[in-house]
């Protein structure tokens, strides 16, 4: 295994929140990071050592990225794929471009989970008046229709109860290739991340329960309440995808647990995810740590949960009565508050996030929620 020693240079693309905590984990790591994202000042350029400012598919600025850099890495999905093949016939790329192509594309994503053997709810894809048809034949409903790509926290969905529901649903995205899956009624949701280095090893995080509210990603919190066959299969589920996808980096596995007990893939991502946050106080090696690690060659690390622990998301929402009473917070020694440097709060915008440790999961995430009803001033 060559290793890029610190000193190097990781180019990445995409500038938030993800990759500002990765940003920080490789510059403790004596690593250099130049970030190419259109935003002026994104999470990650604020952090970096050089911030290219342009768009992801500017030809200038991904040579200059390209001439920074000895190896890329990717903060998010919603890339241009042509951008990291063309990277990637320079430099090491990881995870690569085939990775992207799977998890950027509902419906090629779910073929792969396919063909891997995987369970996921019953879909079919759905583009045009025909396929609509074939679509409301072969889908249980209720169901829900999803845009096949640049979908993320709830965004580019529809809940359609009846098949004579789904062309106002398909005109309503759009018009645009989606997916209809059937709604599956679940016990809870559950994510597990996997780390992969460049020799195939392969660690695994706890996996977490997941809280939405209004689509968007509320709580985590691990260790999960699930059995340990459960939690085991999960695992495993997560590994056979990594490899499958030949993946070096880190992935987040998004699953359903059903009534009777069985697990089945929602969603990939192939990055450090919003569900981990709390492996930055929990763990011995971070999600981002191990984003950086494997990126650069290095050897997976340990994932030792070192207590229970539980994250929540803080939204643009909090802003809405004025400036949150970080104050609060901050007296708190068992809390951890995380903010992004977004300088822009808008309701439903990630803006930074409280990880809380605890005796036990379900009082960490207790504690990690009266911290944030702290924030703000009754």
């Amino acid at each position: 295994m060559t290793i890029l020693a610190p000193g190097g240079t990781i180019g990445m693309l995409g500038g938030g929140q993800l990759g500002r905590m990765t940003t920080l984990a490789a510059r403790v790591m004596g690593y250099r990071v130049v970030v190419l994202d259109p935003l002026p000042n994104s999470p990650a350029g604020q952090v970096a050592n050089r911030h290219i400012v342009a768009p992801y598919d500017d030809e200038q600025a991904i040579a200059e990225l390209g001439a920074a850099a000895d190896v890329i890495t990717l903060e998010f999905e919603n890339l241009p794929v042509a951008t990291v093949r063309r990277l990637a016939h320079r430099l090491p790329t990881r995870p690569g471009a085939e990775a992207l192509n799977t998890c950027q594309d509902r419906l090629v994503e779910r073929r792969f989970l396919q063909r891997l053997g995987a369970p996921t709810a019953p879909f079919a894809a759905m583009a045009d008046e025909a396929s609509r048809i074939a679509a409301g034949a072969a889908v249980p409903f209720p169901a829900v229709l999803k845009t096949a790509t640049q979908g993320y926290d709830s965004k580019g969905q529809r809940r359609v109860a009846t098949a004579a529901d789904l062309s106002t649903a398909h005109a309503e995205l759009g018009g645009v290739p989606c997916i209809l899956e059937e709604l599956l009624r679940f016990d809870r949701e559950i994510s597990v991340i996997v780390a992969r280095d460049v020799e195939g090893r392969m660690v695994t995080y706890d996996p977490a329960d997941n809280h939405h509210v209004d689509g968007i990603l509320d709580t985590s919190s691990v260790p999960a309440a699930i059995s340990a066959s459960q939690a085991a299969a999960a695992r495993d589920l997560a590994m056979a995808i990594a490899r499958e996808l030949e993946l070096v980096g880190v992935l987040a596995v998004e699953l359903f647990v059903l009534p009777d007990g069985r697990l089945l893939v929602n969603e990939l991502a192939p990055r450090p995810h919003n569900s981990g946050h709390w492996s930055i106080e929990a763990c011995r090696t971070s999600q981002f740590e191990h984003h950086a690690r494997t990126v650069v060659g290095a050897p997976v690390g340990p994932t030792d949960l070192l207590a229970p622990a539980a994250t929540t998301n803080l939204l643009g929402d909090l802003w809405a009565e004025g400036t949150p009473r970080w104050d609060r917070v901050l007296a708190l020694p068992e809390v951890k508050l995380h903010l992004y440097g977004k300088d822009a709060p808008r309701r439903g915008r990630k803006m930074g996030h409280l990880t809380a440790l605890g005796p036990n999961a379900e009082a960490a995430r207790e504690r990690v929620l009266a911290a944030r009803a702290l924030l703000v001033d009754r």
